[in-house]
């Protein structure tokens, strides 16, 4: 008996039947603890992953944005990512007023958070972040951070709006208006019915509505860049240049007259360097050609300067020769309205052409028509590019005029393809626009383009 006992505790202790059960009750806890940080953590990596894209994308589309509705378009692409803010715990906020790591409050922010449920992690002793749902959960989140980057862009077609008009820029059954993708910005509101203008960028500080392929609001004021011209080269009024007699023409029949004869202009321009006075209005009868002295550096370019009067073309044309430049001046000292300072066509019907080529350098370089922005009277144009016809290298600077352009502008005979006009408030009607040929050579042409500031890509900073 005793040494089959023995027998038989010798035996069990040889037996190593079922050791692994027992080594395995041992590990358990620590193998489910292995397994949940190796499942869990991992799916809390791949969640706040996800997250992160979903930051990245919203903040940067908010930034790009940078427009009232910022936060919405955020919110918006964060839900494209699987984010929708207020649904499965999921909560998305966008600012515009984060810290920005080289300084200020301006950048944009998109922070996402939600809450993914417990599982074998409590095994650990993990205990969450609340209890949502009836469970504990653990809270997950992202942050980024992107600055709003901008661009200049060029513009043709500006709108100062300083009257404040509250379109700066608009069209009146312009179905064929076509700038041929030259830009347009009103310092106000935009209003496109019918056509887009051909343009490329439609912008406006306010709302801009179907002008241009790329409409884009709110872009920042433009300063006016060309008032200062006047306070450097038009010299002060003086009635004594012209004796206080500014003749104007009245109607006589279906033609227009002035009572002074040097006042109906009948012989080519011969002008000198520097300045050039006439006074009241002026009426071509016949076609006409302005010559100039050549442009020397520096260079003292033949200004034309109509002192309270009009130049009307009177169905003729006035060219520039080839070779020779010109800035026309319109200026006074009467702001009663009692003179008008435009360039007109006053016969009935459509007739007339202006064919202008500004000087590439000097003072007035890139300049071909100037009004005093000392003038708010007499200063509109209502029938542009067709009565006159428009043929213009150069700048039209009108700042209080309300310009309604009803015709194409083609480049001057002798000048390059460059055409920016800059008026209080333009009206697009008929076929108003810019030829081809009238684009893309500003700075050949001597002119800096006016150019406004619009949202580009952003930029991820944090």
């Amino acid at each position: 008996m005793l040494r089959s006992m023995l027998d038989g505790l010798h035996r069990l202790r040889a037996d190593e039947r079922g050791a692994v059960a027992v080594v395995m009750g041992i590990l358990i806890v620590p193998l489910i603890g292995a397994m949940a940080i190796g499942y869990e953590v991992s799916n809390w990596y791949m969640v706040t992953r996800n997250m992160q894209n979903a930051a990245d994308a919203a903040t940067m589309a908010a930034a790009t944005n940078a427009g009232a509705n910022y936060a919405v378009e955020g919110k918006a692409v964060a839900a494209r990512y699987g984010f929708a803010d207020g649904v499965n715990n999921v909560s998305v906020a966008v600012i515009n007023t984060a810290a920005c790591p080289g300084g200020g409050n301006t950048c944009y922010q998109a922070t996402i958070s939600s809450y993914v449920p417990l599982l074998l992690s409590r095994v650990l002793g993990i205990t969450g972040d609340g209890i949502v749902n009836g469970s504990l959960q653990k809270k997950l989140g992202a942050l980024a951070v992107a600055k709003a980057a901008t661009k200049p862009e060029d513009i043709c077609i500006l709108a100062l709006a300083s009257s404040g008009v509250a379109q700066g820029i608009r069209t009146n059954g312009a179905p064929v208006a076509n700038l041929n993708g030259c830009n347009v910005m009103s310092n106000t509101a935009a209003q496109c019915n019918g056509s887009d203008l051909g343009a490329g960028f439609g912008m406006a500080h306010g709302n801009s509505d179907g002008c241009g392929a790329k409409p884009v609001s709110n872009v920042p004021v433009v300063t006016d860049p060309y008032f200062d011209l006047a306070k450097k080269n038009i010299p002060p009024f003086d009635p004594t240049t012209c004796g206080g007699n500014y003749p104007q023409e009245k109607k006589k029949g279906n033609s227009y007259t002035v009572a002074a004869p040097k006042n109906n202009l009948s012989a080519d321009l011969n002008l000198n360097a520097g300045n050039n006075f006439m006074c009241g209005d002026q009426i071509l009868t016949k076609d006409l050609v302005i010559n100039t002295p050549a442009c020397n550096n520096p260079c003292n370019s033949a200004v034309l300067i109509i002192e309270n009067g009009e130049l009307d073309l009177n169905g003729f044309s006035l060219t520039t020769a080839n070779g020779s430049a010109v800035t026309l001046v319109f200026t006074g000292g009467d702001n009663s309205g009692s003179h008008n300072h435009i360039p007109s066509n006053n016969i009935n019907g459509p007739g007339g052409r202006l064919d202008l080529a500004a000087p590439t350098s000097g003072p007035w370089s890139g300049v071909a028509i100037y009004q005093d922005p000392s003038l708010t009277s007499g200063v509109d144009v209502s029938d542009a590019g067709n009565s006159p016809i428009w043929n213009i290298t150069g700048l039209v600077y009108m700042p209080h005029a309300t310009v309604t352009l009803k015709g194409a502008v083609d480049k001057s005979t002798v000048g390059k393809s460059c055409f920016v006009m800059v008026a209080d408030n333009v009206q697009f009607s008929g076929t108003a626009g810019i030829t081809k040929s009238n684009v893309g050579q500003c700075a050949s042409a001597g002119l800096k383009m006016p150019s406004a500031t619009i949202p580009s890509r952003s930029v991820l900073v944090l």
